[in-house]
């Protein structure tokens, strides 16, 4: 059904967020159109703001608000251990289970073959670079337990091997096949206490 310009034009929009269909997005258009002007425009200047004010990391490639992360600000962290993950959202999935108190490095993406992204496109290389100015002893392989995770793991463990620092990855209490961001706390946190000295040939 066609409504006026202006609000299909928003109803298709909202269908580009993932998990937002046709109707969910109506349904969501119809809320704001009925909300308070004040609300609406909050919600558009948060969008804003979140495009035009947020940053990358300088140190690990997490989302920032400045320089640096919060995490890579805070004294009070591990700087000798730091866990590799793929994307920003797996930072927050591992920060909910409170396990883990050391820092992160944000790849950017996994290796696929098929999509035809390797190395180039992830930041391993300043991954190289922090090991050896900032001195870490431990890198925590965090990759999604699939096949393109087991790819990024072994490319990053390749580009480390000449450093003396220690590999592990979590355990395989996380399911094959599935994507940090949909495990619960407990998994992720037995999978850090359990994580285990990474070997290319696993």
């Amino acid at each position: 059904m066609q409504f006026s310009g202006v609000l299909d034009h928003l109803i298709h929009e909202l269908t580009r967020l993932p998990g937002i269909g046709a109707k969910t997005a109506e349904r969501l258009a119809f809320h704001l159109l009925k909300a308070p002007k004040a609300e609406a425009l909050a919600l558009a200047e948060a969008i804003r703001r979140l495009k035009e004010e947020l940053r990358q990391c300088q140190r690990c490639h997490n989302i920032a608000d400045g320089e640096f992360c919060e995490i890579c600000k805070d004294p009070a962290r591990d700087h000798s251990i730091v866990c590799v993950v793929e994307h920003p959202k797996d930072v927050q999935v591992i920060e909910a289970s409170g396990a883990f108190q050391g820092l992160y490095h944000v790849l950017g993406g996994s290796f696929s073959p098929l999509e035809d992204r390797g190395s180039d496109s992830m930041t391993i290389a300043h991954l190289v670079e922090r090991i050896e100015v900032e001195g870490i002893q431990e890198l925590i392989l965090a990759t999604n337990p699939d096949f393109e995770g087991d790819g990024t793991a072994l490319l990053v463990s390749r580009a480390v091997e000449n450093t003396s620092v220690r590999i592990s990855r979590l355990a395989r209490g996380v399911p094959t096949g599935g994507q940090l961001e949909y495990m619960n706390r407990s998994i992720i946190s037995d999978a850090l206490s359990g994580r285990q000295t990474y070997r290319r040939d696993d």
